[in-house]
């Protein structure tokens, strides 16, 4: 095995300033000013929310795979991004409760590839039936001179519905309750400029190359993102769910402090999983700081569940039963 590089690798060595990420954020709040008695909350929620009447609310969400593209591109592979494209959008609107309803996708490309767009499009849509939502429209624009010839990116945005009274969010949440995990299907969509950076660029490393991990590299990274909109909804049905948060860029503990009432910790027991290996090919190659790791990365938990303690060994058993591995974590505290 290789020897870890000398030095740490970060997210922002390799390109991705997490801070100024946050700052224009923050930039944006100060300067919007479109809005209608309708809205209900503000910016920096997992989805949008728009009350249609008196009992329900559409919630919107939009965002893209970023540069997990890249590795498509390298592979020639096109038909799974969209998967991800569809997990990274429809499961931001789930953890409030809300059912997806639709899609809408954009493609930017160098130039258009007609059996690499309908390669795209598929995958999107197979993303949709898993989502149990409907593809209804998107567009596709050439921008040659901006993007090379064989490089594209790919964004969506989807609309759900949540009853008012069934809205999940920190409100419900209280002390004593109980966090469930749900297992990843490997990095899903986030971290890979970090990914890239140190795999890729330092230690060139092939994508076909097993790399410890039993299966080429490239399969690994291009591992399609796990959907959890149906598994969590029928989980929401059967047992008592005060909030859902989607693990994705900020990992695990910046992701489930965002539904977390004033007041209110969590606790993680991080022995009770283990990451899958490319995460610590990941950390060993790059010397890259369980820190950085955990603000980077999923590692390993993609969508976790908070329920009242009576109710996690029920959570845990229907999630496993419908093929989403899943276990007690950790608990919520005063």
């Amino acid at each position: 095995m290789t020897e870890p590089v000398e030095g740490a690798a970060t997210y922002a060595a390799a390109g991705v300033d997490i801070v100024a990420g946050e700052l224009a954020v923050d930039l944006i709040k100060s300067r919007l000013q479109s809005t209608r008695p309708e809205v209900v909350g503000g910016l920096g929620g997992f989805a949008g929310l728009f009350r249609i009447d008196a009992e329900r609310l559409l919630a919107t969400s939009t965002d893209g795979v970023g540069t997990k593209v890249a590795i498509a591109q390298a592979m020639d592979r096109h038909d799974t991004i969209g998967q991800d494209l569809v997990g990274m959008v429809v499961d931001d609107i789930v953890v409030c409760g809300a059912e997806p309803l639709f899609m809408t996708d954009y493609i930017a490309c160098g130039r258009v590839v007609p059996e690499r767009i309908a390669d795209l499009v598929s995958g999107i849509d197979a993303g949709c039936v898993l989502a149990g939502c409907a593809l209804i429209g998107g567009e596709t624009a050439e921008h040659p001179g901006l993007l090379d010839p064989d490089a594209y990116d790919l964004a969506g945005a989807a609309t759900g519905v949540v009853r008012a009274d069934s809205l999940l969010g920190p409100d419900r949440v209280r002390a004593g309750d109980v966090v469930v995990a749900m297992a990843s299907s490997g990095l899903h969509a986030n971290g890979y400029s970090l990914a890239r950076h140190v795999l890729l660029t330092v230690n060139r490393i092939s994508l076909e190359s097993t790399a410890d991990l039993g299966e080429p590299l490239g399969e690994v990274l291009l591992t399609p993102t796990r959907i959890y909109a149906k598994d969590c909804l029928a989980l929401a049905a059967a047992v008592e769910v005060h909030a859902l948060a989607h693990v994705t860029g900020g990992g695990l503990s910046a992701n489930l402090d965002r539904v977390l009432p004033p007041g209110c910790s969590a606790t993680i027991d991080r022995t009770t999983w283990t990451p899958a290996p490319i995460f610590d090919l990941i950390a060993e190659r790059g010397s890259v700081a369980a820190r950085e790791m955990e603000r980077t990365f999923n590692l390993g938990v993609g969508m976790v569940a908070v329920v009242p303690p009576d109710a996690a060994d029920d959570a845990v058993a229907r999630l496993t039963d419908r093929g989403v591995p899943a276990w007690v974590a950790g608990e919520i505290s005063s």
